[in-house]
């Protein structure tokens, strides 16, 4: 044997030594339980492995400790559960996500998870169920300790994910063909305490959280131990507000498409419940547009083709009826109707109506709502829009000129006949005012015997005004005016014969 061969041979059995010493030291540590004379119990994985070539090559050799849920990986368990709590029937389709915060609620990247996989199919050193740690993670419908539809991923505590101060979103995703919304909870770090996670978990959609069951709407819910309770996302509620496109859904309807002044419409609504639960104390609230007014006891309701009472509440313009009777669980047969009267302010108004649905569902007394559902009314104005107005005075003419000047006071009380019967009296300034006059060309007259002591005072300008009646061009829309001029009325003394 020559001098190299010896020296390949001292050099393998130098090498097979080294990784014998290494894990009889780690086996003792193992035995005893002690580390520099604390005692911990952990659960530990070591991997080795080593590799050998032939002088002139490189010599490797590697010893890996891997620590599940002790100092560096932290599982927080969570489970997809319906809206009334309960599991649902098939998750197929359903993955759920963990995002950076990007801050306002938008989303970041995806969160680089470390993965649990290791090579040579040997098995994952992940945690059921997602064993390879993967990020979106696909539900499935196996049980993890009894549980279906659950999930999990694990931080990294060697990349600073769980730095108190922390913040990701978790997006949960369901089958389009289930017609569920996306779920967006924020999920911040609050502290790491003997290894236990304790993080607050915020909805972002409004929606409610569920932790063991428990559901709050627009609360912060505080997990003081990640690693004993689980946090249970109500995040895809079949046919519930927080998953599905729409609860509740309400049309607004009217028996008309314009309307003019003096007409009394009929509104129609027509409300859907799109859950599987009933939901109770459906109310609807109507904001009516200017010149709209709700006509007294004309509100009518019907559930499936019942009749239902409707307890009407009005403030301004605004108005809600109270329906007194649940509408069943994927029902489209509750209908409201009710009648309003259009004055002429209606003219000045967009007709525009918003109505907006609000009730309880029963199976975990949360508020739904729909709307506001719009429907418009074009307003003519109709008879109005061709009307005009009439204006004028009567009062003391002293200098016969037929113009009111300072000095020449009203004359109160005074009557004015139109041509088509209408009577006028004037106010103590002796004004008086028509509106809504028929156009065209239309006389006034003044009624002398009205104004005791009075006479029609001379017009020395105009002789046409030397009568009590006047004749006007009213235009469509336009504004005339006509004065009367009078005088106190002097009797001669008689003579004796």
């Amino acid at each position: 044997m020559n001098r190299r061969s010896l020296l390949q041979i001292c050099q393998r059995y130098a090498f097979y030594f080294c990784l014998w010493l290494g894990s009889l030291l780690l086996c003792l540590i193992l035995t005893n339980g002690v580390i520099y004379g604390q005692e911990r119990t952990f659960e530990l994985r070591n991997r080795a492995s080593g590799t050998y070539n032939a002088p002139g090559a490189n010599v490797n050799a590697s010893s890996e400790l891997n620590r599940i849920n002790g100092d560096r990986l932290i599982d927080p368990l969570g489970q997809i559960l319906d809206c009334g709590g309960q599991e649902f029937a098939d998750y197929t389709g359903f993955t759920v996500s963990v995002y950076e915060n990007a801050g306002n609620g938008e989303l970041g990247a995806l969160v680089a998870l470390t993965p649990t996989n290791l090579p040579g199919g040997l098995p994952p050193e992940g945690i059921a169920p997602n064993l390879l740690n993967n990020n979106p993670y696909a539900l499935t419908n196996a049980a993890v300790s009894g549980r279906r539809g659950v999930y999990n991923f694990l931080l990294d505590v060697t990349k600073g994910q769980t730095t108190p101060g922390r913040s990701y979103i978790l997006v949960v995703n369901a089958p389009v063909s289930l017609g569920l919304i996306q779920r967006r909870v924020l999920l911040r770090i609050d502290q790491v305490n003997n290894d236990v996670l304790s993080y607050i978990a915020t909805s972002l959609d409004g929606r409610p959280i569920g932790v063991d069951g428990v559901f709050t709407i627009n609360g912060s819910v505080l997990v003081k131990n990640a690693a004993n309770i689980p946090l249970s996302l109500v995040a895809l509620q079949l046919n519930a507000a927080m998953c599905e496109q729409k609860e509740l859904q309400v049309i607004k309807t009217g028996d008309r498409a314009a309307a003019e002044p003096g007409d009394v419409a009929i509104y129609r609504l027509a409300m859907r419940n799109l859950t599987k639960s009933a939901v109770r104390n459906p109310v609807v609230s109507d904001i009516l547009p200017l010149g709209f007014n709700y006509v007294p006891n004309s509100a009518r309701a019907t559930i499936a083709g019942n009749p239902v009472g409707v307890v009407v509440t009005a403030n301004g313009s605004s108005i809600s009826f109270a329906l007194q009777a649940p509408i069943p669980a994927a029902s489209d047969s509750a209908f409201l109707v009710y009648a309003v009267s259009i004055t002429p302010d209606a003219v000045r108004g967009s007709g525009r109506n918003a109505a907006t649905l609000s009730a309880i569902r029963n199976d975990n007394n949360a508020t739904v709502r729909d709307g506001p559902s719009i429907f418009t009314m074009r307003i003519r104005p109709g008879i109005i829009s061709d009307c005009g107005t009439l204006i004028g005075r009567v009062f003391v003419d002293k200098n016969f000129d037929g113009e009111q000047q300072n000095g020449e006071p009203g004359v109160p009380n005074a009557v004015i006949f139109m041509d088509d019967g209408n009577r006028i009296v004037t106010d103590a300034n002796g004004v008086y005012s028509m509106a809504n006059v028929i156009p065209g060309v239309r006389s006034v007259a003044l009624d002398i015997s009205s104004l005791p002591g009075y006479t029609l005072a001379p017009n020395l300008y105009f002789i046409e005004r030397n009568s009590q009646s006047r004749l006007v061009r009213l235009s469509p829309g336009s504004l005339s005016r006509a004065n009367f001029g009078v005088t106190p009325a002097f009797r001669g003394v008689e003579q004796k014969p």
